[in-house]
């Protein structure tokens, strides 16, 4: 039992340094833990393919490959003519091949460690590394001692996010840190709506509705981006779980009653916690500035979104960069970092096309195959353009993660994340 629990956490301390990744002190500036574990993963690709003697390819992953060639080959046309040597997105195809490499190592360790991988183990992973950073950054900022230990060791800019006086985790920060949260935020609330073992285990369900709530508290107190996935996960839950209609089916009554109670319990915490401590009030509402706005003023608005109104809304100023781009990515050489002015300053709307057509075909190809989650991928669709309003990261890892599960997950088995349960 206790090999088993060591195991798991060590899984969960590898798909956060794959989700969240890092940067060490003592290792160069470019090696970080995504790389390292794309190295493991690669090695360990090649690995099975000689023990298998042949090379196991998921077909689907060929498509996006090749529209991630095209989208490379526009990057590197838009860099040639314009004369610049910025291949920020040129060498997309690097990121691509990395997160997808780094996902086969932590999604192949899943399967080892329960043998088997699935939509329900990949959730529940997620979940709890999110809870993790959380927790972490709660520790962080809190106490001097948790702090000085995590930057001794661990390279994340935290010099530049102490002077700005953010919270950060353990790889989570800023609006990067907040697109993941988004990512984990949505698939809980699917796996909770869909997955009837998850429902039927209440351990299980209260483990992951807490994790949903811790999330959307401390994850918006580190980035505000994570508002974005809690709408979206919020909205979904309220129309999928019966809460909102006259008659709320039987099945569900037991869940609608744990989420309220869960609900009420983590509303009250956040309050006693804004009563007792200043710097915690201070934090929730720069986390939820909308809402306490609309409730003092009648307005809804922040300090970033006006930002983004008044000063990051730049767009080409002749029809060459409008269509191919300027092949200039790299800093804040715009101004600007909302990702739809940013992708087609750089390489048109050619460029912005065919890097949207990617996430459309991921989404069409896990629709069709995992068509019980048809809407928490749709979800994900959504999360990946409505983020490129605030920045120009994509979710491509989480997709990664996906194309591994299809080459290596065990239809209908009902594992869950216990001993018991394995093989």
């Amino acid at each position: 039992m206790i090999k088993n629990v060591i195991l798991y956490i060590f899984v969960g301390l590898m798909v956060s340094l794959y989700f969240f990744p890092i940067g060490f002190t003592f290792l160069p500036s470019n090696i970080n833990s995504k790389n390292l574990i794309a190295l493991i993963g690669l090695i360990l690709a090649v690995l099975h393919a000689a023990q298998n003697r042949a090379l196991q390819i998921n077909k689907d992953i060929l498509g996006a490959i090749f529209i991630v060639i095209c989208y490379c080959i526009v990057g590197y046309v838009s860099v040639d003519l314009n004369n610049t040597q910025d291949y920020s997105y040129a060498n997309y195809f690097v990121s691509f091949t990395v997160w997808t490499f780094g996902a086969y190592f932590v999604c192949s360790l899943i399967n080892f460690a329960h043998g088997d991988f699935n939509i329900r183990l990949l959730v529940v992973y997620l979940a709890y590394v999110g809870i993790f950073q959380c927790v972490s950054a709660f520790l962080i900022n809190e106490i001097p001692i948790v702090k000085s230990l995590v930057n001794s060791f661990v390279e994340q800019g935290q010099f530049f996010l102490e002077d700005i006086r953010r919270w950060y985790g353990v790889g989570a920060s800023l609006d990067s840190g907040g697109v993941r949260f988004c990512i984990i935020l949505i698939l809980i609330a699917g796996l909770l709506v869909k997955d009837e073992i998850v429902r039927s285990s209440p351990f299980l369900l209260i483990s992951l509705v807490s994790s949903f709530f811790v999330i959307i508290i401390v994850g918006n107190i580190i980035s505000r981006t994570t508002s974005v996935g809690s709408v979206i996960a919020i909205l979904y839950l309220l129309l999928n779980t019966g809460m909102v209609r006259k008659l709320i089916p039987v099945k569900t009554i037991r869940f609608n009653i744990s989420l309220l109670v869960l609900t009420g319990l983590f509303a009250l915490l956040a309050i006693y916690l804004s009563q007792i401590d200043d710097s915690f009030y201070k934090n929730m509402r720069f986390a939820f500035e909308g809402f306490f706005n609309y409730i003092e003023t009648g307005e809804w608005r922040t300090d970033s979104t006006d930002k983004l109104d008044d000063n990051m809304w730049i767009w080409p100023t002749d029809t060459k960069t409008w269509i191919i781009g300027s092949g200039k990515f790299e800093g804040f050489i715009y101004g600007t970092d909302i990702g739809y002015c940013r992708h087609i300053l750089y390489n048109g709307i050619i460029g912005i096309s065919i890097f949207s057509i990617l996430f459309l075909y991921c989404f069409v190809v896990f629709a069709n195959r995992y068509n019980k989650y048809t809407i928490v991928f749709f979800m994900l669709l959504c999360l990946g353009f409505i983020i490129w309003i605030k920045v120009s990261t994509d979710i491509y890892q989480i997709w990664a993660m996906l194309f591994v599960m299809t080459l290596i997950e065990k239809p209908d088995n009902k594992s869950l994340l216990l001993a018991s349960d394995k093989k």
